[in-house]
């Protein structure tokens, strides 16, 4: 993509902003046509609109249809995949569709928002496949790239394990065995809170909690 040695570490390395905990339920730019989230950040029209925003792409296991699912579809285009977030779970053969999807959308102008309920492991394991393929990174160069934008993100050790045999990352390897090797840029983000963004238990009590609320949001509507 004509982008120096320089270029690719500075974008890797990201903006270098703090974390704060509240920042878990925004999304993020992690490229400029592309905006990983949770749940929350598909809520709000008025942020979606702020933001350029013309594509989601929601992404929610089987049983949380009821709450992760579309809810502008007269303001924006969307693409809906049912994933478990399981270490079984086949990603490899789901995400070329998902690929497709941010492409059409960047080609046409858009900006396309990638979620599922967390923002934590089924959508960042799918935008670091395509960051991975975009500028053809290594495996870790792409995650380090979403981790820097987006701290709290920790996909599944399956769904790591696949990205790491994946075809993409042999071509991606492929690319960056012909470029001269280069020092290893780590996630430096800082956390503004030492709170529990490792906690696996928290994570999952988070998730809960997201659901739960947006449950109670929409009986209320109703």
């Amino acid at each position: 993509m004509g982008i120096s040695e320089d270029q690719l570490r500075e974008l890797i390395q990201g903006p270098g902003e703090e974390w704060s905990y509240d920042m878990r339920r925004r999304c993020q730019e992690i490229l400029p046509h592309l905006f990983l989230g949770p749940l929350q950040a598909s809520k709000s029209l008025e942020t979606l609109q702020s933001l350029g925003i013309t594509h989601i792409l929601c992404i929610r296991d089987a049983k949380e249809a009821f709450a992760v699912r579309p809810r502008f579809p007269d303001q924006f285009q969307y693409m809906t995949l049912n994933v478990e977030d399981s270490e079984e779970q086949n990603l490899i053969r789901l995400f070329p569709q998902a690929r497709e999807f941010i492409d059409n959308a960047a080609r046409g102008g858009g900006r396309t928002l990638v979620h599922c309920n967390g923002g934590i492991s089924l959508s960042p394991a799918f935008v670091v496949m395509y960051v991975m393929q975009h500028h053809m990174l290594s495996w870790e160069d792409a995650l380090h790239m979403v981790q820097n934008r987006r701290y709290c993100i920790s996909p599944n050790g399956g769904f790591m394990t696949q990205i790491k045999v994946s075809p993409f990352t042999i071509a991606s390897e492929t690319h960056i065995s012909s470029r001269s090797r280069r020092q290893r840029v780590v996630s430096t983000r800082r956390k503004r809170e030492t709170d529990d963004d490792e906690d696996l238990g928290v994570r999952d009590q988070d998730r809960k909690r997201i659901l739960v609320e947006d449950e109670d949001e929409d009986a209320m509507q109703s």
